[in-house]
């Protein structure tokens, strides 16, 4: 059990590491490219902003659920890494279909990869979520501006 709590401590550490610094990397580009954003100069602006950040987060969650395919591989607890990445990402998303079982020594790891997934996942929907509302307050504020003319 110890092993189990070690590595689960190790992944969720790295997995939060890379996520932030993830975020970090989107909020630097969306800083440096945002005084090039006009929302209202065009439509399709905030819509390829939004697309970005989007494929960006599917980005990150790739690389935190390879992270952990390559640990499921690395310490046998399945067959195959085909087998590991389907199962992590199983897991992370909380899907659980279920047809993958780790063996009992292995099973808490698995569940704090699903309760680390849930975090991660919430943490993105918030920032997917800042990031839209930055955007319609840019739109708003240029409304108010024709508005005033």
């Amino acid at each position: 059990m110890f092993a189990n709590l070690a590595l689960a401590t190790l992944m969720v550490s790295l997995t939060v590491a890379v996520h932030l610094g993830g975020l970090l990397g989107l909020l630097w580009v969306l800083r440096n490219r945002g005084h090039r954003i006009r929302a209202h100069e065009s439509r399709l602006v905030p819509l390829g902003v939004i697309l970005f950040v989007v494929l960006g987060l599917v980005a990150i969650h790739s690389v935190e659920i390879w992270l952990y395919g390559a640990a499921f591989w690395a310490i046998g607890a399945v067959a195959d890494f085909e087998t590991a990445l389907y199962f992590s990402t199983v897991t992370f998303t909380t899907l659980g279909y279920g047809d993958v079982v780790l063996e009992g020594n292995w099973r808490l790891f698995g569940a704090i990869e699903a309760g680390n997934g849930l975090i991660l996942f919430g943490w993105s929907t918030a920032f997917l979520l800042s990031v839209t509302s930055r955007l319609r307050l840019l739109e708003h504020d240029w409304l108010e501006k024709t508005d005033a003319d």
